[in-house]
């Protein structure tokens, strides 16, 4: 009899298992022993950290887009549906078609919440979507003066980006010789300016030297487009006249209906088995975890490799002695043209290195490497 593993969801992590499963289960899956299949609610794959290159201009948008199809493996069975219902207890998947599974990968990823906010669907930019990266990139190069505020809001995918966009802003308007009219400000909702201690120290002194202005405990209840004001839970008011707001990030829609995930609607995960809480068949991937680690695509490229070789295992018939141990790795952009990284896992934290254009050079070659890595190659 077949088995049949499904994967739901078609984004770096759901694209990278299915992809790595096809190459490694080829014979198996030609004597019909096996079947994957990747579910995708959409036919387009975007690079999501080509967003923030969108917004300044670097790429056009289509460098960061390309076609579901050209990514999966021969051996995928790649179909499109919106899922609806993930039941566990029956095991299938429902969405126009019904799918049954003996092993179910969950990779529903992460979702800003744009309506976690009064006024802040009206009022904000972002870049967190397509169109935002898009109507920021029109907006800052036609910005002449005016204050810039940066809100954020947690958890949310890319936890370095907010930071790397008030440093790259600042580079962006020093060579276009504006930034003398042009102020900058970063809010961030705890006590420093980044939740990873040694990263909020990498950034702070980069603040201080160039004057972009921060403010921490800030957290955002209320946005008035009209008046151009950002109101705290303190009752404080905050003016800008670009508001670029990171909203709270939520699970997929799927998993909160199903009744599977936590308050958030993400899914209570093994932080090293990376199998759903309860659940020996269902494994979670990425953003859709609740683990508390960088929901980034290098997270969902570490666990991809642990969670793969485990599946593997057990289809044929040996035990799964595979480990995930938190590793996670990021460049931290310092401008348009020099970058840090990081990189740590459960028992190593983080220790930028030191800043220099080679990591920025680094960081845009794997920003063409990236569909060698969706593709399960890399």
């Amino acid at each position: 009899m077949t088995k049949k593993i499904v994967v739901l969801g078609a984004g770096s992590a759901g694209t990278m298992v299915a992809n790595r499963l096809a190459r490694q289960l080829g014979e198996e899956i030609k004597k019909r022993e096996v079947e994957v299949t990747l579910i995708s609610n959409t036919e387009k794959h975007i690079y999501q950290p080509g967003y923030l290159f969108i917004a300044f201009n670097e790429k056009p948008s289509e460098h960061f887009i390309r076609k579901q199809e050209t990514l999966v493996h021969r051996h995928v069975n790649l179909v499109y549906d919106d899922v609806e219902k993930i039941d566990v207890e029956k095991k299938t998947v429902k969405g126009k078609k019904q799918y049954q599974y003996d092993y179910l990968v969950i990779a529903t990823g992460s979702h800003p919440d744009f309506d976690s906010v009064p006024g802040l669907k009206e009022g904000a930019h972002n870049f967190y979507t397509l169109d935002g990266a898009e109507r920021l990139r029109e907006d800052l190069a036609a910005m002449e003066k005016g204050r810039i505020l940066i809100t954020i809001d947690v958890p949310h995918k890319c936890p370095a980006a907010p930071l790397e966009l008030a440093l790259m802003l600042d580079d962006y308007y020093r060579k276009n010789g504006r930034r003398k009219d042009i102020e900058i400000k970063y809010a961030y909702p705890i006590g420093r300016i980044h939740s990873l201690v040694p990263v909020a120290e990498w950034a702070l002194p980069q603040f201080e030297k160039r004057d972009i202005k921060y403010e921490t405990f800030f957290n955002l209840e209320e946005v008035d487009p009209k008046r151009k004001v950002a109101i705290t839970m303190d009752g404080s008011e905050h003016e800008y006249d670009m508001l670029i707001t990171i909203p709270a990030h939520t699970g997929a829609k799927a998993v909160i209906d199903s009744g599977i995930g936590d308050e958030s609607g993400f899914i209570p995960t093994n932080r090293t088995t990376l199998k759903m809480i309860g659940q020996d068949d269902v494994y979670v991937i990425g953003d859709a975890t609740n683990l508390p680690i960088s929901k980034a695509g290098s997270t969902a490229h570490y666990q991809s490799e642990s969670l793969v070789a485990n599946i593997i295992s057990r289809l044929t018939g040996r035990p799964e002695t595979a480990v995930y141990n938190g590793k996670v790795a990021c460049f931290l952009e310092n401008s348009l043209e020099d970058a840090s990284m990081i990189t740590f896992d459960y028992n190593n934290p983080p220790q930028p290195a030191e800043t220099s254009d080679l990591l920025h050079w680094f960081k845009a070659v794997y920003n063409e490497l990236y569909w060698l890595n969706a593709k399960g190659i890399l």
